[in-house]
């Protein structure tokens, strides 16, 4: 009769999963990673064409001061490391002007803003606030590029 109990206990514990050795899958990347990961990468940028561009320094500083911050607040609350900035491989064949520059910058705030609006379109409300703040300064910066 305990063999039997016991038996009975194994083959019910088998068929519930407390047995089963398959590993759980991993949780989903965070739908937020694209907005820190675009913040790490705009900073750097604009951390380069400032070095570049010494009559635009502070302006660009700033900017690339304020997507420092949203990367930091992006890993608070995702509970994650700060990403941290791809090492950049490509050597441009020839020095942009400093138009061209600003203009590569634009580009780049241009599609990150429009990444943070649909970001907050579809952001949970306990993440809006934040979400939307990082949509409203990528405008801003917008204008500070013209």
């Amino acid at each position: 009769m305990l063999a039997f109990g016991a038996a009975l206990t194994v083959g019910a514990a088998g068929g519930c999963g407390l047995l089963d050795r398959t590993p759980d899958e991993p949780p989903p990347p965070d739908p937020l990673l694209p907005l820190a990961d675009d913040a790490v990468r705009l900073a750097a940028l604009h951390r380069s064409a400032a070095a570049e561009l010494p009559e635009r320094a502070a302006a660009l500083t700033a900017i690339a001061e304020a997507h420092d911050a949203h990367a930091k607040e992006l890993s608070r609350i995702m509970a994650t490391p700060a990403p941290s900035p791809a090492a950049s491989g490509s050597v441009a064949a020839s020095t942009p002007t400093a138009e061209e520059r600003i203009e590569s910058l634009r580009v780049a705030e241009k599609a990150a803003y429009e990444a943070a609006v649909q970001a907050c379109l579809r952001t949970p409300n306990h993440r809006a606030a934040l979400v939307g703040s990082i949509a409203a300064a990528r405008a801003t910066h917008l204008e500070a590029l013209k």
